[in-house]
């Protein structure tokens, strides 16, 4: 069925690992704060899901659904013992009657069962990894106790507002049992759960926010991007296999509330298009998550370009290089992070946009590390004898095709690199299967092994392979000026944004707060602005150049690539009554200084920086080539 595509896992007699730069981001998380989180934060540490005092609810799923994937792809043995630990607890755990969450019988009525969906999700990964046996009885009959709680107690708080997320256990229970009691409850989830079709059909979010509800929260509506391809799975007979759901709800939020990275703000609930507005780290992944489930299922190549924005620039711009710090909250023009007193969020705090260790809630603090495992794992997508080049990542799959051994890698340095090679390896005597390559739908033009692919396609290619084969691929790509509101533009170069980075102090916060304690690495850190950053483009003079790939791929300080533009200050001051936030235009925009040359860098490699910012017109009058990314 649709489980082990969707989740990212090839099916069994596959491997895949990640290389190149890939898998370095991925040790550099391990080594960071999502792959250390059970040893110096009191809620997954001594967790109530392990037997301890600290949270029972989302977090330890949460941790979980990244570090697995995480562990098993970086094929770190210790790492998988220790997520072994949390599990056996887990399961050891588990009632007589199937309950499986932590908390007593008196609290059962009040408890929450969102975390029961998500752990649900959590151990058919575990499963798939580990060939743990005990996963399936385990979810039979917590799926099986939970059919009966419905009962008397229907979804009421987060488990309404995510009820869909439920449907991937159950659905993975119907492939296994094909019971009938199973589609009785994905129908008894979507009875009690939140109307997404009458959301959509009577859409009234088109302004910021200003108070805190379930509909608005950006979280939820970057998971329901994949709520109706879930719910299809139960009626194929419709045709429809969610995806006009999805597409049609990320209009509505693209329009009202978009991003230069094609994404939409929420801080914590719908935001408006201001670049001074922030989004959820929380979003981002689930939004990724979201993209993924879409690309595997649908194979339509936007989810994959939606999917690549938000991994190459949204997710590493809130994570320190070394990843023990993260933000709550990230803004597009960015010029400080620190604790504040007034604040431009719709309902987060102050401390919203610090990066550290839990800033404003912990929920990304837990969940942010499924981001980049899961997005690895989505490199190659396989389907009876098609195997897909989904992302133009580097790695290496082996597989079974024809009923004989397969290798396929891929060798890149995708996005810092236009060029790469995909390596088929096969058995002498043949093996015949279709090999397809996704093109990205931001170059202008692509070649694979010479042949004119167009951008948003598919190569495609069905015969019998023998030996070794090489198939070189180029992608061409120009820098582009996307349009903003309020007359702002930002550049892009292919799937990555550029961004003005602006120097900073850096200054770390050392205390403990609620028995949380933080200290190095793991401390708060309050960035500060050390020049001006109050900036239009001058002309359309724009130069891409490369630099290394380093020890950390999203360097601030050494880029793996740049682009230089005329650019010349213009007059533009802070939201009123701070002087940590910038107005979301310029105060005016003719310009205060000579051009000067300027060099911007990825989006993703930036900290503090000014992203959208105004076009000054020279003396003839000119205009660069305009373009709207999503």
């Amino acid at each position: 069925m649709l489980f082990k595509t969707k989740l990212g896992l090839p099916p069994a007699g596959s491997s895949f690992q990640p290389s190149g730069w890939v898998r370095r981001q991925l040790e550099i998380q391990a080594a960071g704060l999502a792959g250390n989180l059970d040893r110096i934060w009191r809620d997954v540490r001594d967790s109530a899901w392990i037997g301890g005092t600290a949270d029972g609810w989302e977090r330890v799923p949460y941790w979980l659904d990244g570090f697995i994937d995480l562990a098993w792809l970086l094929d770190d043995t210790g790492m998988q013992q220790r997520a072994r630990k949390y599990i056996d607890a887990i399961l050891q755990r588990q009632q007589p009657d199937g309950w499986l969450c932590p908390c007593s019988g008196e609290q059962r009525e009040k408890y929450d069962m969102w975390p029961l969906f998500l752990l649900g999700k959590v151990l058919i990964v575990w499963e798939h990894r580990s060939g743990d046996e005990r996963v399936f009885p385990a979810l039979y009959k917590a799926f099986k106790q939970l059919s009966d709680h419905l009962k008397s107690h229907p979804l009421f708080r987060w488990d309404r507002a995510r009820w869909y997320e439920g449907l991937i256990t159950v659905g993975y229970l119907y492939a296994k049992t094909g019971e009938s009691w199973l589609p009785k409850l994905a129908e008894i989830l979507k009875e009690q759960g939140s109307d997404l079709h009458e959301k959509l059909r009577s859409w009234r979010w088109t302004e910021k926010e200003k108070e805190w509800t379930f509909e608005a929260h950006v979280v939820n509506n970057a998971m329901e991007l994949h709520a109706d391809l879930l719910y299809q799975m139960f009626h194929p007979e419709k045709g429809d296999d969610g995806e006009a759901f999805a597409a049609a709800l990320l209009k509505n939020l693209r329009q009202y509330h978009s991003t230069v990275y094609g994404h939409f703000t929420g801080d914590e609930c719908l935001a408006g298009d201001s670049p001074v507005q922030g989004t959820e780290l929380c979003g981002i992944v689930e939004a990724m998550f979201s993209a993924e489930l879409l690309l595997a299922a649908t194979g339509r190549g936007e989810w994959g370009d939606y999917l690549e924005s938000l991994a190459f620039n949204a997710l590493p711009a809130a994570c320190s290089e070394d990843m023990w710090a993260h933000q709550y909250d990230q803004q597009t023009n960015q010029i400080c992070c620190r604790n504040a007193g007034k604040v431009v969020w719709t309902t987060n705090g102050g401390e919203a946009n610090v990066f550290g260790l839990e800033p404003n809630f912990g929920c990304c603090t837990a969940n942010f590390g499924q981001g980049w495992p899961k997005f690895a794992a989505n490199t190659f997508l396989l389907k009876e004898e098609t195997v897909t080049a989904a992302l133009l990542l580097p790695g290496r799959l082996k597989t079974i095709l024809d009923g004989k051994e397969i290798v396929i890698e891929q060798k890149s340095a995708y996005p810092f690199r236009k060029e790469g090679v995909l390596e088929v390896t096969a058995p002498e005597t043949g093996a015949e299967f279709t090999l397809r390559i996704r093109i990205p739908g931001t170059v202008r033009s692509a070649r694979i092994n010479g042949e004119e692919v167009a951008p948003g396609r598919y190569w495609e290619c069905c015969k019998k392979w023998y030996g070794k084969t090489v198939l070189p691929w180029d992608l061409t790509i120009e820098t582009q000026i996307i349009v903003r509101p309020n007359g702002l533009q930002a550049l892009r170069h292919g799937a990555l944004i550029y961004a003005l980075p602006i120097a900073s102090r850096k200054e770390p916060l050392e205390y403990e707060r609620s028995g949380v304690e933080r200290k190095f690495p793991y401390c708060d850190w309050e960035l500060f602005p050390t020049e001006e950053w109050g900036y239009g483009f001058a002309d359309d003079s724009f130069t891409q150049e490369e630099g290394e790939i380093g020890e950390f791929p999203f360097s601030e300080s050494a880029p793996p690539c740049w682009i230089s533009a005329d650019m010349q200050q213009v007059p533009w001051g802070t939201v009123p009554g701070t002087d940590h936030t910038a107005a979301p235009v310029p105060e005016k925009c003719s310009p205060a200084t000579p051009p000067v040359r300027k060099k911007l860098i990825p989006y993703g490699c930036t900290k503090l920086r000014m992203t959208e910012m105004p076009r000054i017109k020279n003396e003839s009058g000119n205009d660069s080539k305009k373009n709207e990314l999503f």
